[in-house]
């Protein structure tokens, strides 16, 4: 979806992405390739033979399911079955159970195994769509960095008579007579808006804390041991599979010199779970070390918050701060709620055109 997003509104002329080479699960001590098709399902390390060939039979099932296709069912009814019974279905094991769930659904808890199975399904597909689509994972990521979204959106600002203001201090927000939010003031500056947008630095006072991150910043000569030598990797690790098993999982994104994100023969890694202790660090450590040797590394724990309200009282929009997770679906979702607040609908993403494929 983050796709969709950038060439809908047409950032995407303005950036260039590259594959994240590859993608991997921790599971039975070490990263794995997360298997995704029929044919992974058999090969892969993290299976029994009785367990491969019903992961086989389930990503059969999932790769030729059809929401619009009723020949595609196999007699099952997923927007009323959960996902927790269409698992049950196929006989799959807790650990199989675990990988699909965070690592292909990429949910950052078990909850879901409560909703109607069509959805967790359909996100499954997703990222088999987009493995299909990219090659050896699903996932890419921006050349020289993050910076570069901002940075594009600035420029595309720009097209349509926009104005970035950087080191503008902000003042207050203004509100008409009847409590809505007009525009703000910044110094002796005043901008005047329909709606107001913002993280939630701007306005302490409409959110709550929901949670803190902590995150590790390393700095490797080499690409973590079991990576299959990629320049860049991300692994998820389940939280059941984390010693003492945790509620919330360990995500860990490695890039390098292929991004311009590092020097040649350098790697840059992230680690990041959201906090359960009183020492964040240490519920890092099982994290940084799958990432064999480290020359440095820097340590932060981050306040999360989300709004109170869903900004309609006041015309003042306000989004979640980021999360633990390293590939950014739960941003966009938060992007596509935001939307939905304010225009009272869902963003629709329009196929793309010819150029735009070929972009």
């Amino acid at each position: 979806n983050m796709v969709k997003l950038l060439v809908q509104c047409g950032v995407h002329k303005y950036l260039d992405f590259r594959l994240v080479e590859g993608s991997f699960v921790y599971s039975a001590g070490r990263p794995h390739k997360v298997p995704v098709t029929a044919k992974e399902a058999l090969t892969s390390g993290m299976m029994g033979m009785f367990e491969k060939n019903r992961c086989r039979q389930f990503f059969s099932f999932v790769n030729f399911y059809d929401p619009k296709d009723e020949s595609t069912f196999a007699g099952l009814d997923l927007q009323k079955m959960t996902m927790s019974e269409l698992f049950k279905y196929y006989g799959l094991q807790k650990d199989t159970i675990e990988f699909i769930g965070h690592s292909l659904a990429l949910y950052r808890n078990d909850s879901y195994l409560d909703l109607p199975a069509i959805q967790p399904v359909m996100k499954i597909k997703l990222y088999a769509e987009s493995l299909a689509k990219h090659g050896k994972s699903p996932y890419l990521y921006t050349l020289y960095g993050l910076g570069e979204l901002p940075q594009a959106f600035a420029r595309l600002s720009a097209v349509h008579g926009g104005t970035f203001m950087l080191r503008t201090p902000f003042s207050e927000v203004l509100f008409d007579d009847s409590g809505k939010a007009i525009g703000i003031r910044a110094g002796d500056e005043v901008a005047t808006s329909k709606f107001i947008v913002g993280d939630p630095t701007y306005f302490p006072e409409k959110t709550r804390l929901a949670a803190k991150v902590a995150r590790c910043y390393c700095i490797l000569n080499a690409p973590p041991p079991n990576s299959r030598e990629s320049s860049s990797c991300q692994i998820i690790v389940p939280s059941a599979q984390v010693v003492p098993a945790r509620n919330s999982d360990i995500y860990i994104l490695v890039l390098s010199d292929s991004h311009k994100v590092a020097p040649p023969g350098k790697f840059v890694a992230l680690v990041s779970t959201t906090v359960e202790t009183d020492d964040p660090k240490a519920e890092l450590q099982f994290g940084v070390d799958l990432l064999g040797p480290v020359l440095d590394s820097f340590y932060s724990v981050d306040d999360l918050y989300e709004p109170i309200g869903n900004g309609k009282d006041d015309n003042i929009y306000i989004s979640q701060s980021y999360d633990a997770t390293t590939h950014f679906e739960s941003t966009v979702d938060d992007v596509l709620d935001i939307y939905k607040r304010i225009f009272d609908k869902d963003l629709k993403f329009e196929e793309p055109s010819q150029a735009q494929s070929e972009e």
